[in-house]
């Protein structure tokens, strides 16, 4: 017996409710093997209004349902590698076509032919099988294969099948209401302008409100915001709210690392609350008594629930054979493109409302919607299984053939809490997108005394580091450390924890005769071989537009070049920008191939550098916005020139406010490295005179 009225009513037992739902659901389907978009929706079903009558679909589950979607379609365009997005634009362009076109021409004539219809009314219900919802695009993103080019191709072509459904809508609408289609037009008029003014306004808005504030909660807020008010502007000029939603993650894309705070917490609410309750409020518009209306109405959903399917799945064979895809992409594409919800539902209400369909019709929409979302999950879930093991495999491949370098272990030098974020996301950008691997990440802060004040500064910046790096999901072990003074302080745990990479922030110049570099840094790049990067980023790396790489002749026989060019791929694929690598001819085919071989999908250009003076010309590109990269060489390394000397000063002088990486190359060197003693008196010995400091770098000027 179903209830008329619904068992609860007030705000906290729904909600209370809802989230018994979220956490148990899955739980309980997850050992039939039923994906847990499906147990969302089942679920919805069972406590809605046209089940047991548990839950009423009140505003809430309006408001949430609504914002789900548009956050479901936002996070698909967020996720997206822009990289392989424009490498497989034209698949994802004719994949778009071809779901788009065959469900609209089989699908109309399939409505005349077999339902009856007539052509404006068979037109509508084709545009609302074209249409389909990204329903199941949480399961790959749980198997992490978003980034598989077979996704980028069906998250493409959903934006070439909502687009097309509503200019369909449109233009039977208006012939339907007006007799032409001017209506039409007027609705690519508004989508041109609409298009160009996110395009134009979004990136420079965000770029400037993030170097303004660095507040995660404040950067998180203002995302909302402007993904709800592209998609309320389109809903405003007569276009789908889930295609502003989709076209500003997309815009935002770049803002927004894969391996950041704030994309975790832009998914952990996603994923945990509007999402689910979308899920959950589609289960509660399904109607299962309707197959118990009558013939007509299972006839009816029979024909649409073939139609839906079967043309979406020609049009992924197409798309298949035209391109030499595999099977296990071919099914991810169909699958993907399988589930009809928001548009369909949309579409048929529409179409109800103005009489052009009958209450069958709409009854088939609602088995229609059951059907393909339980086909597209579990489709989904299955492909997304055989494309992980195909993607892990190719990986065991690379790291077969690759035996030349081992895994980083990365020491991030830390000394103060304000710089400690910054230098964790830079570290953890280079070794994306293994950085989770537990074991070989730390965190050091050394002091040379006991005191309570260094105490607390040393705790508080290790403290703020492993927070950073938590919010990723990233493991970071901190170490605190007294030592004689900071360089044995490194240098032994560097060999205590074979650790080969150090990130250490650039220090700040205390006197007018202080070096570049300072006096640490240089007897740190002296007592070791192994990599040392130095880093100096103004802003966020979110907001770099551009990554320019200064290279030194032979940089390609050190023995870390590898490594280096590994890190600095990571960082441009980690934040999506192009690289623009300053190097002799000789070095560029080097470059490419340790690219490609570790499958580093980056926008690279070369501009060829010679000399010093060629450096010095090219330096004059670099706006505050970009990063420079330096590759610097050690006296005893192959790569050492006698130019080098000049560099630090060069960029004082020219690149005070530049984002700088100072980078120093794991290398063997014929130069014993600094001895203990050395080392220690590096501090122990008291300082010479400025007057003493200021003969000394003058003599060696003249000299040089």
């Amino acid at each position: 017996m179903l209830a008329t009225q619904p068992l609860i009513s007030q705000p906290v037992p729904i909600f209370l409710t809802v989230m018994a739902i979220i956490l148990v659901a899955p739980l309980l389907l997850s050992r039939l093997k039923i994906p847990h978009v499906i147990g969302l929706i089942l679920a919805g079903v069972a406590v809605g209004p046209h089940g047991f009558g548990v839950l009423a679909r009140d505003m809430s589950f309006e408001v949430f349902g609504q914002v789900g979607i548009l956050y479901l379609m936002f996070l698909a365009g967020i996720e997206i590698d822009m990289y392989h997005l424009r490498k497989n634009l034209r698949k994802g362009l004719v994949f778009g076509l071809f779901t788009f076109l065959v469900p609209l021409v089989l699908g109309a004539v399939v409505a005349i032919l077999v339902l009856g219809m007539a052509l404006p009314e068979a037109t509508l219900l084709a545009s609302m099988f074209a249409a389909h919802t990204l329903l199941a695009y949480p399961i790959v993103a749980r198997f992490g294969v978003t980034k598989s080019p077979a996704v980028i191709i069906a998250i493409a072509g959903t934006i070439v099948t909502v687009l097309g459904s509503l200019i369909v809508l449109a233009g039977v609408l208006g012939v339907v209401r007006e007799g032409s289609v001017r209506s039409l037009l007027h609705t690519l008029m508004y989508l041109v302008v609409y298009c160009a003014a996110i395009f134009y306004i979004y990136p420079r808005l965000t770029r400037y409100y993030f170097k303004k504030y660095h507040d995660g909660i404040q950067q998180f807020v203002y995302i909302l915001f402007m993904v709800f008010l592209a998609a309320a502007t389109a809903q405003w000029i007569g276009i789908e709210g889930v295609f502003g939603a989709f076209y500003a993650g997309l815009v935002l894309n770049r803002f927004i690392p894969g391996r950041s705070t704030l994309m975790g917490r832009l998914e952990f609410v996603g994923n945990a609350l509007f999402i689910p309750y979308f899920l959950i409020g589609v289960g509660m518009l399904i109607d299962l008594r309707v197959v118990t209306d009558g013939w007509s109405t299972l006839y009816i959903a029979a024909v649409m629930s073939t139609v839906a399917m079967v043309t979406k799945w020609i049009a992924a064979w197409l798309t298949q054979k035209a391109f030499r895809l595999t099977s296990v992409d071919r099914s991810i594409m169909y699958q993907l493109s399988n589930a009809h919800t928001a548009v369909a539902l949309a579409v048929v209400m529409i179409g109800y409302g103005m009489n052009l369909f009958g209450v069958e019709v709409l009854n088939g929409t609602v088995v229609m919607i059951l059907v393909t979302c339980t086909v597209s999950s579990m489709g989904t879930a299955r492909a997304a299984s055989h494309l992980k093991v195909q993607l892990l495999e190719k990986e065991a491949e690379e790291m077969a053939k690759d035996d030349s370098t081992t895994r980083p272990r990365t020491l991030i030098a830390i000394s103060n809490p304000m710089t400690a974020p910054s230098i964790v996301e830079l570290a953890l950008a280079m070794r994306f997108p293994d950085s989770s691997v537990p074991g070989d990440f730390y965190a050091l802060h050394v002091r040379n005394d006991n005191s309570a004040p260094s105490r607390a500064i040393g705790r508080n910046s290790l403290d703020v580091a492993e927070r950073a790096a938590a919010s990723v999901e990233v493991s970071l072990t901190p170490i605190e450390r007294y030592d004689l003074n900071f360089i044995t302080g490194v240098t032994n745990t560097m060999e205590e924890r074979d650790i080969t990479e150090v990130v250490i922030g650039l220090h700040r110049r205390t006197a007018i005769i202080d070096s570049f570099l300072g006096g640490k840094i240089e007897s740190l790049l002296q007592s070791t071989n192994r990599m040392v990067v130095i880093t100096r980023c103004f802003n966020p790396l979110s907001t770099v537009t551009r990554i320019f790489v200064a290279v030194p002749k032979k940089a390609q026989f050190e023995t870390g070049f590898r490594r280096w060019v590994q890190a600095l791929g990571n960082i441009g694929r980690h934040i999506g920008r192009p690289m623009v690598f300053w190097c002799d001819p000789s070095t560029e085919p080097m470059i490419r191939t340790v690219l490609a071989q570790a499958r580093i999908g980056v926008r690279i250009s070369f501009d060829p550098v010679s000399s010093y003076d060629d450096f010095v010309v090219k330096s004059r590109d670099i706006s505050d916005d970009d990063l420079l990269v330096v590759v610097s060489a050690r006296r005893a390394s192959v790569s050492f020139d006698s130019d080098m000397d000049a560099v630090p000063e060069f960029l004082r002088r020219y690149f005070d406010s530049s984002n700088l990486i100072l980078l120093y190359p794991g290398q063997f060197g014929t130069e014993p490295p600094m001895t203990m003693a050395e080392v220690m008196a590096t501090d122990m010995i008291s300082p010479p005179s400025p007057f003493y400091i200021f003969l000394s770098n003058l003599f060696r000027r003249l000299k040089r």
